[in-house]
């Protein structure tokens, strides 16, 4: 069968592609920005809502599975574009190209509408459900698998630090393994599989946040910890600091609209699922200890959450550096810069390097340009370094270290490039 799949390179779209191809499947991947792979073709579901945006990539089609989701509304990303426009497009497609089955990853509780993603998710339910197309929507709680991503990875970090953090006021999870989920989407491209219904993918077993970072606590083998309360302002503070990463082009795993989809209760009916398709749903202790944590897993999750210390980390000194050295410390960059023989070209030197400073600073803080801005950083310490080296071999004894002390700005430099990508 060729299907049409969405999301291709998400946490659950790439799950289910691989299982798609091993069971022979011909797959369509629908990628964001395609980077050559064979079967892979690119387009921006937020721009992609007419029907005539998709009727290219439907010639041989068979069914259509969408794995595509913004959690919340940023730069370039608009839940209501990409949730419900672009699904009601496709829709319209399948049925104008005879494409009958259509298979919907949409979010469990999404009926309540407590925020804009499961808002646009419902109404992406109600529109496949006034289509004439064989449909099914699948509703996933918490999706976690063995590759880290979102929340699976954000569980990971938190059970790797030294206290266990115990958020109150959210509700209790029903863990779905990404396994389940995709084993439901291949039971449905059969051909007798049944249509036109609405199913949640649950997990057996309901567990706080806390309980379930002890799971991947145990499972990383580390010691146990005690649990730190959270205070309610504390936890709106670092939910708004998500919301406001986004601006940057950051995806935060912890954000408002997480904040209220884990505060409202949302009940899955995990017997329906196994009378269904016959899956019986793994819990999140069976699931991991069939798959041990290696040494890689320990290094991610003690990562994780110094990922994005080390970026603001890395901004802040860049910025601060260059502030300083166009302002207050200028005339000390003056007469460095006369000493090593830079005359009348002191101070606009100096000025030139303050910018470029403030330049790299800047760069880091959006997710667009931090690669770059990192890049050159990492050269521009390696320049200033070996200018200095060159022209004021004295610093090198500095008592202060100037010269001394680039060396592990080169260091974080090369953590920060190494764990950059998010997939």
């Amino acid at each position: 069968m060729r299907v049409l799949l969405t999301g291709a390179s998400g946490l659950i779209g790439s799950a289910v592609r691989a299982r798609l191809e091993a069971d022979g499947h011909s797959v369509v991947a629908v990628v964001r920005r395609a980077r050559g792979a064979e079967g892979e073709v690119a387009v921006d579901l937020a721009r992609a809502t007419e029907a005539s945006a998709w009727t290219p990539h439907l010639e041989g089609v068979e069914a259509v599975v969408n794995c595509a989701g913004v959690l919340q509304d940023g730069p370039g990303e608009s839940t209501e574009r990409v949730h419900l426009a672009a699904v009601a497009a496709l829709a319209a497609a399948c049925e104008a190209g005879g494409v009958r089955r259509f298979i919907q990853v949409s979010a469990l509780g999404a009926e309540r509408d407590l925020t804009a993603f499961a808002r646009t998710k419902h109404a992406a339910e109600s529109a496949l459900a006034a289509t004439g197309l064989d449909w099914v929507v699948l509703r996933p709680a918490v999706v976690v698998g063995r590759a880290a991503y979102g929340g699976s990875a954000l569980f990971r970090g938190l059970a790797a630090l030294p206290v266990l953090p115990e958020v109150r006021g959210t509700a209790g999870l029903q863990i779905v393994q990404l396994d389940d989920l995709v084993a439901a989407v291949a039971f449905f491209l059969k051909e007798d599989a049944p249509a036109r219904l609405v199913l949640d993918m649950v997990g057996p077993q309901r567990l706080s946040v806390t309980e379930v970072v002890q799971h991947y606590r145990r499972w990383l083998r580390l010691r146990p910890a005690r649990t730190l309360p959270v205070p309610g302002w504390l936890w709106r503070a670092i939910c708004f600091g998500g919301d406001l990463v986004r601006w940057f082009g950051w995806r935060a795993p912890l954000n408002s609209t997480l904040a209220r989809e884990l505060a409202a209760e949302a009940t899955g009916d995990v017997e329906a699922l196994t009378r269904v398709t016959g899956i019986v749903p793994r819990s999140l202790g069976q699931a991991l200890a069939a798959e041990p944590a290696s040494v890689q897993e320990r290094w991610f999750s003690r990562l994780y959450l110094l990922k994005p210390i080390v970026l603001g980390v890395l901004a802040l000194f860049w910025a601060t550096s260059g502030l300083i050295g166009v302002g207050p410390g200028l005339w000390q960059a003056e007469a460095l810069l006369r000493v090593a023989g830079f005359d009348d070209f002191a101070v606009p030197a100096a000025i030139a390097a303050g910018l470029l400073d403030v330049a790299v600073g800047v760069g880091i803080l959006f997710r667009r340009s931090a690669w770059g801005a990192l890049v050159l950083g990492f050269w521009v310490s390696i320049l200033y370094l070996a200018g200095g080296t060159v022209l004021l071999p004295s610093l090198w004894a500095d008592p202060l270290g100037p010269f001394v002390k680039v060396l592990p700005i080169l260091a974080l430099h090369a953590i920060a490039l190494a764990t950059l990508p998010d997939r």
